[in-house]
């Protein structure tokens, strides 16, 4: 048989059939083509194996450091309906099904990534062998799509490695590395790298006695089997997968349901059961939109001349606060032993805790070492001169948000960096267009702005200005993908991107407020719509102090419908700044930790609460971030629907299942936002609440955000 794909070969008594040999994509995945062709392949191993013409199967892949990476979601996203996926996946059970059922050896050899319909095809095989690669990591991320593992996954995982494990893999998507997949059994053995292909023989055709069952295991096993024992664990599970997804997505309960109901069903039954589910999840809005966001993000990490550009080896931070001290630490994350500066050893000394806390977490999560923690942690080095910073390719400021001193601070670092040396500031609102006045070569600066806390938020603004090249613009995106964080290039303007929309939201919060609004109920309402935490929450975080001062900024540069509340000044006065001295709208320990709501707001607040439909809160607070984005459009800050949703959603957690801001304002209906946008106008305020004329000018041409 003739593959343009795989390739299929027989050497050493064993067929090998390898992934990856004439793919151009730096992932192997699967595609209808290459299922093609590995059913043909399946064929011709089944005819040898009755035969005995090979004494064993292995399958490997020529790139280093992908075995597969699952199916393309291209493959996913491109069914259409029910049956067209219920189809799909009796075509790919058939082809898994007839791999299971080879009486000869089987087994994945597996160097690297090992994902999804990977990980599937390899539990299909009698035995899985992985390399001793760092990179190595098995995983079945079908759940961050909104559907579950299709291809038998939820069927074959359990029997390897138990089901509470397998429950935890499926629900969670997380990958495991490979050593801990050797721990708990989902891998048989550990080989070196380099060797693998050349011990898979030996290790393949080894006649082992099988691996005797721990007492851990037998009790799970004992556990498991019990009718009722099963019902409680499924119970609880449920009762988690509710309390933090909060049932808006349907994914994780109906992979529940899939365990539960197949568990005493044969493989035929069961993986009807999985195939039924799978396909009901693919045609849900939740996955679509999961799916769209798949895309979007994926979209955003392409770059055609990457290899063009050069890399930055090594960076330096002015300012050592907490955002100072988090950046310092991505620098030492990504071993660019950062130089860190302030004017006095005190404040160095707060950069040096902020970077050593992010990394201690990674310690105590045992995902570094404490060589590791002890070598990052040397080398930042904390400095109070610049004489250091000649060996810097890029310089990333973030001393006090005023225009006067970055000004002050960019003419002072400019002379002693070298020429090719690029500038930015963390600026969260001041213009970048102003700052680089400054500077002798603007062509070299822009704007790279961080959100807190820096080792969690995934999101970098990169801000533009007239004078800026491409090559520095085109660099900065790939540092923010090699230091693995998700770049969105913005022009300037008051807040950029994300902060101006977000404004809105928040200001509109504190006028719910004054109306008399209680705070449990407006936090309530946004996290029944789907954010992270409420907008009370959200203040005390960012600092009521910033509040004020961000709010003013954008008042100054949006006028009316811009104008803040004055509550957060009131807040501001009365020193209830949020979770910076422990004290906002809600109360803190040492640790950030809430401690209950802050008493001290009841004389700050209407001592009259007046209830109001949860729905018209969520709209009060969302509608005007889509009537911001609409005026974004109109300024050209940017120009894609999908620029502002990857901003929304890694910049303020925007509900991922809605797909975005932009996409959501389009499912609900532009012309409804509309209306809803005007009645507030009359009933709330005409300022506030005036419809963007863009967005009127949408509605005209019967446009969408996403057909922008």
């Amino acid at each position: 048989m003739s593959y343009q794909i795989l390739t299929v070969e027989t050497k050493n008594d064993l067929l090998w059939i390898g992934f990856g040999k004439y793919e151009k994509k730096s992932m192997t995945t699967f595609t209808k083509e290459t299922l093609e062709e590995l059913k043909k392949a399946i064929l011709e191993a089944t005819e040898m194996d009755k035969k005995k013409a090979v004494k064993g199967l292995v399958f490997f892949s020529h790139k280093p450091g992908v075995f597969l990476a699952g199916v393309d979601i291209s493959v996913i996203n491109g069914l259409k309906s029910e049956a067209e996926a219920l189809r799909a996946l009796d075509e790919a059970h058939a082809i898994f099904n007839a791999l299971d059922d080879l009486k000869m050896p089987t087994v994945a050899l597996v160097d690297g990534i090992c994902l999804g319909g990977g990980l599937e095809l390899s539990l299909a095989c009698k035995k899985i062998f992985i390399s001793d690669n760092p990179k190595t990591a098995l995983g079945l991320p079908e759940v961050m799509l909104g559907v579950l593992p299709g291809f038998g996954g939820t069927y074959r995982l359990p029997k390897k490695v138990g089901l509470t494990t397998a429950m935890d893999m499926i629900l969670t998507g997380r990958q495991i590395k490979g050593k801990n997949a050797l721990k708990m059994g989902l891998a048989d053995a550990m080989l070196p790298t380099e060797r693998m292909q050349e011990l898979a023989k030996t290790y393949l055709l080894e006649k082992k006695t099988g691996k005797k069952k721990s007492m851990k295991e037998e009790v799970e096993k004992q556990v498991v089997d019990n009718f009722l024992t099963r019902k409680i664990i499924f119970q609880k599970a449920r009762e988690k997968v509710l309390e933090t997804s909060k049932g808006f997505y349907p994914a994780p309960l109906k992979i529940l349901e899939v365990l539960e109901s197949g568990a005493t069903k044969n493989r035929s039954d069961y993986l009807s059961i999985e195939a039924e589910a799978f396909a009901e999840l693919s045609q849900s809005v939740q996955s679509k939109n999961l799916q769209h966001i798949f895309f979007l993000t994926d979209n955003s990490k392409k770059l055609d001349n990457k290899d063009q550009l050069k890399s930055i080896r090594r960076g330096a931070v002015l300012g050592a606060g907490v955002m100072g001290g988090g950046i310092a630490w991505l620098f030492a994350q990504s071993n660019q032993a950062p130089l860190m500066k302030d004017l006095t050893p005190e404040a160095l000394e707060l950069g040096l805790k902020q970077a050593s806390q992010n990394f201690s977490g990674a310690v105590k999560r045992k995902r570094m070492s404490e060589d590791d923690f002890n070598r990052k942690m040397r080398s930042i080095e904390p400095t109070l001169n610049f004489e250091s910073f000649k060996s810097a390719d890029l310089v990333v400021e973030a001393v006090v948000e005023n225009m006067d001193i970055k000004k002050k601070v960019f003419a002072e670092v400019e002379t002693f960096v070298k020429p090719d040396c690029l500038l930015t500031s963390n600026t969260s609102s001041l213009s970048v267009e102003e700052m680089s006045k400054a500077l002798k070569d603007p062509t070299r600066f822009a704007g790279l702005h961080f959100f807190n806390p820096v080792n969690k938020m995934p999101l970098v603004e990169i801000i533009t200005h007239e004078r800026v090249s491409k090559e520095t613009i085109d660099t900065l995106v790939k540092w923010v993908l090699d230091v693995k964080k998700t770049p969105i290039v913005v022009k300037d303007g008051p807040g950029f991107l994300v902060n101006r929309i977000l404004a809105p939201y928040l200001n509109e919060a504190a006028y719910l407020l004054e109306e008399g609004v209680s705070v449990e109920a407006l936090d309530e309402a946004a996290l029944n719509f789907g954010m992270p935490m409420g907008p009370c929450r959200l203040m005390d975080e960012i600092g009521l102090d910033v509040c004020v001062k961000v709010g003013k900024i954008m008042h100054d540069g949006l006028g009316e419908r811009a104008l803040p509340s004055s509550l957060s000044t009131k807040l501001f006065e009365a020193k209830l700044l949020g979770k910076k001295n422990n004290k906002g709208f809600y109360l803190y320990d040492d640790k950030g930790k809430v401690m209950g709501r802050n008493l001290e707001l009841t004389k700050l607040l209407p001592a009259k609460k007046i209830r109001k439909d949860e729905m018209e809160i969520q709209m009060r607070l969302f509608l005007p971030m889509v009537n911001e984005a609409a005026y974004i459009f109109a300024d050209k800050i940017v120009d894609k629907a999908a620029t502002v949703d990857v901003g929304m959603i890694y910049g303020t957690g925007f509900p991922p299942f809605r797909g975005g801001l932009c996409k959501w304002a389009d499912q609900e209906g532009l012309d409804q936002i509309a209306e809803r946008l005007n009645n507030f106008s009359k009933e709330v305020s005409s300022e506030r609440y005036q419809m963007a004329p863009f967005l009127s000018m949408m509605i005209n041409d019967k446009k969408k955000f996403y057909d922008l």
